[in-house]
């Protein structure tokens, strides 16, 4: 299994693509701002939600939602990158990627993006950027990103948070030293209807031409690599069962599988440790508990 402690480990591999799905019923779709261990500045534009790092000059995550009816295949794209006002410390600036060697790759792609001109414009904003190796962009990054428009379905809406992993970093570049990382992640929600369908992705910053089936890491793993809390405002045993399991065969279907669709109860699902560690994260084990609290933090 990925962890935290593994991760060297995983930068001798050939191939670092990681994917994990699960299903559930649940009714509260409030969670697409994550919760961080690292500070973040929130930026809420008309289509994204950014989580920005001043240290890194980038966004830690970036958020939104797609529905089928938001594609607009004839929506030009406009390759107007530029730094984005909103963000109060500054955002890198067009000369930080000039003569890099690095693309500036987006966090939510602008192929997502194509439901309005605000839309489009607001994904060439350079908070919504980071430098990727260009055969990582143009590769299995795009694979990705045609991969996750391709699962949408007239009944479902996708929710999406993206963004680097700084692990690992590969280079600083520019005057705003801008933090060239060395892995990046995402993870989408699926909704139709009261069920949920996850799936989440780590892969590094480097070209290959490996599927993207070929690992796969539960979104508890995602959480612990990325420090982020994905989900946090979803009933606790909606949750834990959303995060755990892995079904990547599941979205390789032309129609969500029903049949598979799973309950918590369904699973005898039990909530989560509502406890912080002392590293600062929520406590994952599970509880049956009145108190909410599992067998080591009910003291």
């Amino acid at each position: 299994m990925f962890i935290l402690g593994s991760l060297k480990k995983y930068i001798l591999l050939s191939c670092y693509v990681l994917i994990t799905s699960s299903i559930v019923t649940a009714k509260d779709d409030s969670f697409q701002v994550p919760q961080s261990l690292h500070p973040v500045e929130l930026v809420a534009h008309n289509a994204i939600i950014i989580g920005y790092s001043e240290t890194h000059e980038q966004a830690m995550w970036v958020s939104y939602s797609l529905t089928l009816n938001q594609l607009n295949p004839k929506r030009v794209r406009t390759n107007n990158f530029r730094p984005d006002p909103s963000v109060g410390t500054g955002s890198a600036e067009l000369l930080d990627y000039y003569k890099s060697g690095y693309d500036r790759g987006h966090l939510a792609p602008a192929a997502d993006m194509t439901r309005s001109s605000t839309a489009m414009s607001e994904s060439f904003l350079l908070s919504n950027v980071s430098p990727q190796i260009p055969g990582f962009n143009r590769g299995v990054w795009k694979r990705l990103e045609s991969f996750v428009r391709n699962t949408i379905q007239y009944q479902n809406e996708l929710f999406i948070i993206t963004g680097p992993i700084f692990r690992g970093n590969l280079d600083v570049i520019g005057r705003n030293e801008v933090t060239v990382p060395g892995y990046y992640f995402k993870v989408i929600l699926n909704k139709v209807g009261d069920k949920y369908l996850s799936i989440g992705f780590i892969l590094p910053n480097e070209a290959t031409s490996e599927p993207l089936s070929t690992f796969s890491i539960s979104v508890d793993k995602v959480e612990e690599i990325t420090g982020l809390d994905f989900y946090w405002e979803l009933p606790d045993s909606i949750e834990q069962f959303v995060e755990a399991s892995s079904e990547y065969e599941l979205w390789c279907n032309s129609n969500t599988p029903t049949q598979h669709l799973k309950s918590a109860s369904d699973n005898n699902a039990q909530g989560r440790c509502v406890a912080t560690t002392k590293g600062g994260s929520r406590c994952k084990r599970k509880t049956q508990l009145n108190s909410r609290f599992c067998w080591q933090h009910n003291r």
